[in-house]
């Protein structure tokens, strides 16, 4: 299949394009079945690499890696699979297991999903095709009261995502909003009716202050996002369903359940037009991922959440002092875990809850006092506390490189979840793309899914 590099878009897919699609995940969904023994563990409860029997040659390549690289390798999923791939690929040849390794650099700008669309879905052709190509109405350099109080990299999240929305000339429903940083933008450059929905009163009385000042079309509404009935009846409690045909749907980063929750609602009120950026595959309320798509459903695999982590196990934007207080905390924690362990004499992970930041710049020695005291655990008076943070040094060079081999295999599997979603919007009548819409630098979380209800 020829491999088209233009303005980040992941194929068009045309009406043939649902056996494409269902081929991918196919693809994606044997190699992760395949290598579940590299990528299905946790790293925290292991005492050695899980898998070195099976897999020599990737544990030595592992181990003779720097301390200093490994953070500069797992930012870059190409430069990881470069230095892992090869020793894998020997592995693989010495069981005599043939894995298809190429999807593990498969990104949303390289792989090719049906022929290209080039109409304008807001048409008047009657035509069901998806815009390729879209262009801010208005500069967006002259809307520094827009950008106020938003961090840098979301406000360029929030412009590319408006930048590759198709403009359908549909009023806007804006699905957790916040306080409607997107819709306002996309009000004040399409010149649309903007709805945003939102759960938190105090954000929509702030977005709705915003909207008024600049005479923006934009309207909220405070609501439960899982309160809303798929068919609203008026003669119930439940909130009344905000969806409707002549619509365009759009979600920057929903987590989870959330965007699960749209899509759903969407397709069964035959929302015309959906832009969706999904997010945070793990925070769902299922104690393992339910799959959308009649093909996912089938599927071999079992994803708990914590599996569902996996995909957002990248940082691209961490700073160096982030970096090092996050390996500390770590150090930390794999050090009190050896050391309650030895206290209970029960060999099984005790999990933490969060510290703050501030508890990294005291002593290792208050820390092990503060989590005892969380977890009941008590410390022998004359514990060594400097031998147990050196255990926890050693244990961490364990992990980072557990997570290393797990992370081969966090593009696949973010790409196995995003075709669920297609492929059910493609059982629901609507003609999907899939496309980057900002570079990962900006995000790791950078795919979005265009969706057009068809009308035939």
């Amino acid at each position: 299949m020829a491999i088209k590099r233009d303005n980040h878009t992941l194929g068009n897919c045309n009406s043939d394009s649902q056996n494409t699609l269902r081929a991918h995940f196919i693809q994606l969904d044997k190699l992760l079945e395949q290598s579940r023994a590299l990528w299905q563990v946790r790293a925290f409860e292991a005492k050695a690499l899980p898998w070195e029997t099976q897999f020599p040659r990737l544990a030595t390549t592992l181990w003779a890696l720097d301390d200093a690289v490994l953070d500069t390798l797992d930012a870059e999923q190409s430069a990881l699979v470069d230095a892992l791939s090869p020793a894998l690929q020997q592995d693989l040849a010495a069981l005599g297991y043939d894995w298809d390794l190429s999807l593990l650099i498969s990104s949303f700008a390289e792989l090719s999903l049906g022929s290209d669309i080039d109409s304008d879905i807001g048409s008047d052709s009657g035509s069901d095709d998806i815009e390729t190509a879209t262009s801010p109405r208005i500069d967006l350099t002259e809307l520094a009261h827009f950008s106020a109080h938003i961090k840098g990299r979301k406000w360029e999240q929030i412009t590319a995502f408006v930048q590759h929305l198709p403009d359908a000339g549909l009023p806007v429903l804006e699905w957790c909003a916040g306080k409607g940083h997107l819709g306002r933008l996309i009000a004040k450059a399409r010149g649309v009716d903007v709805l945003s929905l939102e759960w938190q009163a105090m954000l929509c009385e702030e977005g709705q202050a915003f909207a008024d000042k600049w005479h923006l079309s934009q309207r909220f509404i405070c609501a439960d996002a899982f309160a809303i009935e798929d068919k609203a009846d008026e003669n119930t409690a439940h909130q009344t369903n905000p969806f409707c045909a002549q619509q365009q749907a759009v979600a920057l980063h929903a987590c989870g359940d959330l965007h699960v929750r749209l899509l759903q609602l969407a397709a069964t009120a035959g929302t015309q037009a959906l832009a969706i950026s999904p997010c945070c595959y793990h925070l769902i309320q299922a104690n393992q991922y339910q799959g959308l798509s009649t093909i996912a459903k089938h599927s071999a695999l079992h994803l708990t959440r914590h599996d569902l982590q996996l995909p957002l196990q990248q940082s691209v934007i961490a700073n160096p002092k982030q970096q090092a207080l996050r390996h500390q905390e770590i150090a930390w924690r794999l050090g009190f875990d050896a050391l309650q362990r030895n206290c209970r004499g029960i060999d099984a992970y005790l999990p933490l809850p969060a510290i703050k930041q501030s508890q990294l710049s005291s002593e290792f020695a208050e820390f092990c006092h503060w989590a005892a005291a969380q977890k009941a655990v008590t410390l022998a008076a004359d514990c060594d506390f400097d031998a147990w943070l050196e255990i926890g040094k050693q244990r961490q060079r364990l992990t980072r490189r557990i997570d290393l081999a797990a992370h081969l295999f966090r593009r696949a599997l973010e790409l196995w979840l995003i075709l669920d979603r297609c492929c059910f919007l493609q059982e629901s009548g609507y003609r999907v793309s899939l496309r980057e819409f900002c570079a990962t630098s900006v995000t790791p979380r950078n795919a979005l899914i265009l969706a057009q209800k068809s009308s035939d």
